[in-house]
């Protein structure tokens, strides 16, 4: 599979990953988040190919990079195109996103966003 963000991957890094999460992820988004902690921990999983692998950094590489489609700087408006990368990876690499995956996303939404609405996951949960 070919990758359209490979040009993105070296701009990934673990630290750079949880800095911009924890730094930005209200403004972000609980969807965004969540989505972005899938791929993280779908990538982390010693079951996933190196083929997904790169999908995962690519696109997390995008949502990390400070030059994308939509500067990050607007509210909601900003994170527009890093959500559709994020779909794009998700999508791509569902077969790796197991419950496990799942359930370590949302152990840490919760410890960020503390209650939250589970309902607002499911949109993201129906594309896997």
């Amino acid at each position: 599979m070919e990758n359209p963000f490979r040009s993105y991957i070296d701009k990934f890094s673990e630290n750079r990953f949880w800095s911009k999460l924890r730094d930005y992820a209200r403004q972000a988004g609980l969807k965004t988040v969540y989505s972005a902690l899938l791929l993280f921990y779908a990538y982390r999983r010693k079951d996933t190919p190196y083929w997904a692998k790169n999908i995962v950094l690519g696109t997390l590489g995008y949502f990390l990079s400070p030059i994308d489609a939509v500067p990050d700087l607007t509210p909601i408006i900003g994170y527009t195109d890093d959500i559709g990368v994020l779909a794009f990876g998700l999508v791509t690499i569902a077969a790796y996103v197991n419950q496990e995956v799942k359930e370590k996303a949302k152990g840490q939404l919760h410890r960020w966003f503390g209650t939250y609405d589970e309902d607002e996951l499911a949109e993201v949960d129906a594309k896997l």
